[in-house]
């Protein structure tokens, strides 16, 4: 619902497209919105979900919440989306930071004395979450503050929940449609993947996706192991860059019991904020909510707002 009310109010973003070769030889877009902007505002990196892209509705809420103050944003599209083909055989998966890393050091590097935030939604937040876990240190060094909005926090619990009644199992085979329609068309562009196409393409859920095709091809011994890697509720004692999360009481990707609140309260740098209503990257707000101010973009540009004005005591 949110999806299909937010895309009636904001057309299509202009970006500034670069495209970033990386060290291994693949590509990836990042999308630069940075209209009425200054060459000193500061920059926050924003990663979509799980197929999604620059011009998904909901990073065009936070875009458009994000001109409001004058902050830029990149959107850094993964590797075979945005519209551009995959040059290696390799896509991207929720456990995997190189991309992330690599794309931060670029930033960094055109914009060495500017503040640098960034946003993962949902798979994205998996992603960013990883990275900061990963990087622990390292990553606060780069970093000023990070926002995770509907991650599923519990990869278990998740795939778990979308598969329990008739409306969150046909949002998830409608993701794992999406993301079996993108593998034929990189199977296209630059042949196979060392998998079994047959076999894959018979996947209905996104777990026999993962479990066909991206455990194997990020060399996991299988789709456990890789969900293991790829969790984050219990790597928070490992994030030291000051972290808020958006999450939702009743995102069918991340049931109420399994968010680590327990973890969070013992945090001293990751905190959430968790609404009764919300759904999967929904949060729409009031009675008719067809208005360009929604909740999601008012939090977002709340936070970093503050973070980039006034910091942390």
């Amino acid at each position: 619902m949110a999806s299909i009310l937010r895309s009636r109010i904001w057309p299509l973003v202009e970006y500034r497209r670069e495209i970033l070769t990386l060290s291994d030889g693949g590509e990836v877009a990042l999308d630069w919105a940075e209209k009425d902007c200054s060459a000193t505002s500061p920059i926050v990196i924003i990663l979509p979900g799980l197929t999604g892209g620059s011009q998904a509705e909901y990073i065009k809420c936070l875009v458009s919440a994000a001109r409001k103050i004058g902050m830029r944003c990149v959107i850094f599209n993964n590797r075979g989306l945005g519209g551009i083909k995959l040059k290696t055989p390799r896509t991207y998966c929720a456990s995997n930071c190189d991309d992330l890393t690599e794309v931060i050091e670029h930033v960094r590097k055109l914009h060495s004395h500017i503040p640098l935030g960034a946003t993962g939604i949902s798979l994205g937040g998996l992603i960013l979450g990883n990275y900061l876990a990963q990087q622990g240190p390292t990553a606060k060094t780069k970093l000023k503050a990070c926002l995770i909005i509907s991650v599923p926090w519990n990869v278990f619990a998740a795939t778990k929940s979308t598969e329990e009644n008739y409306f969150n199992l046909m949002l998830n085979k409608h993701l794992a449609s999406n993301l079996r329609r993108k593998i034929q068309q990189h199977t296209t562009d630059i042949g196979h993947f060392n998998i079994d196409i047959d076999v894959l393409l018979k996947s209905q859920t996104i777990r026999e996706f993962d479990s066909h095709f991206t455990a194997k091809h990020f060399g996991y011994k299988n789709v456990d192991e890789y969900y293991r890697d790829a969790t984050l509720h219990d790597k928070l004692h490992l994030i030291e860059v000051p972290t808020l999360c958006l999450s939702a009481a009743d995102d069918p990707f991340q049931p109420l019991q399994a968010i680590p609140l327990n973890e969070i309260r013992k945090s001293k740098t990751v905190a959430a904020v968790v609404t009764s209503r919300g759904g999967h990257i929904g949060f729409l707000e009031g009675f008719w909510p067809i208005k360009e101010e929604q909740y999601i973009g008012k939090f977002f540009l709340q936070f970093f707002e503050s973070i980039f004005t006034k910091g942390f005591d």
